[in-house]
């Protein structure tokens, strides 16, 4: 089923979200989820190396264009706001790609949604991740001090955010890479970030410290995962015996080498490696 392109903004609980499609082609839509502190523009380098993809590519609530939606953010809510755009779009069940926190957000939706769900696709996200030993929900406000000292600060230029962005959050991407301004432009309005801290470390209790349904799932698996975390040689999401652990829920497993988190897809190498088990799990 085709879908018209553009943004538009679909009614959730709380609020309107924005959903973008972008397509090229006539391939069928897939719903494609951001992470904890991104936002739709996330997808870019993946429509880059996969033109022929039709991606429904929402800004999930407390986020860009949906930062002003109400309520408690959580997985099971950003789940049922994937539900919503669904049904808005007449779609009855599509694959889902989420990326970090939106593979989480794709295994509650397929979990408690099966039969909206063909199959997903993960990247370096969904399963639960390695943890600190002795992490707390009181320190989750350390983890993510990058992303929260980004809302307390006003930024004069792009350039000056892109400088922050890549110093801290993304220090292998290549600040020169127009879709990276392209990206980091869509955060900002009136040079402060539209993000909600919130919302975000609401969203990070349920990733570290809720309740993952990934046992259970019966839908196709495609799992890909990054060498490192943030920045070479840091240590990754998914060591080796964690994939191992996963690996017999999944069809396939891509390791990407010489990447970071934010390298998975925020790259031509990412991306490409992303579209490849999308292109497969559409076969």
């Amino acid at each position: 089923m085709s879908v018209d392109t553009g943004v538009r903004m679909v009614a959730v609980d709380g609020g309107d979200l924005a959903v973008e499609i972008t397509a090229t082609g006539s391939g069928p839509p897939v719903l494609a989820i951001h992470g904890i502190s991104s936002q739709r523009r996330l997808w870019h380098w993946l429509h880059a190396e996969a033109p022929d993809l039709t991606l429904v590519a929402p800004d999930l609530r407390g986020r860009a264009d949906s930062l002003d939606v109400a309520g408690r953010s959580s997985i099971a809510q950003h789940a049922d706001d994937m539900v919503d755009v669904l049904d808005a779009l007449g779609l009855e069940a599509v694959v889902v790609c989420g990326m970090s926190m939106g593979g989480f957000i794709a295994v509650d939706l397929a979990q408690r949604y099966p039969s909206r769900v063909q199959s997903l696709v993960l990247v370096d996200g969904g399963f639960p991740l390695a943890t600190p030993p002795g992490l707390t929900r009181e320190a989750l406000p350390a983890i993510f001090a990058d992303r929260l000292g980004r809302l307390k600060h006003s930024w004069e230029s792009l350039d000056e955010y892109l400088a922050f962005f890549t110093t801290t959050t993304a220090p292998l991407l290549d600040p020169s890479d127009p879709l990276l301004r392209d990206y980091l432009e869509h955060d900002l309005r009136g040079g402060y970030v539209r993000l909600s801290g919130e919302a975000l470390l609401s969203d990070a209790e349920d990733v570290f410290f809720g309740y993952n349904a990934w046992e259970s799932l019966t839908v196709p698996v495609r799992f890909l995962h990054a060498e490192w975390s943030t920045g070479a040689g840091t240590s990754p999401g998914y060591p080796t015996e964690a994939v191992e652990r996963y690996r017999s829920k999944t069809v396939a497993v891509r390791f990407v080498p010489g990447v970071d988190h934010a390298g998975s897809i925020m790259t031509p190498t990412g991306a490409a490696a992303t579209a490849d088990l999308i292109h497969d799990a559409l076969a």
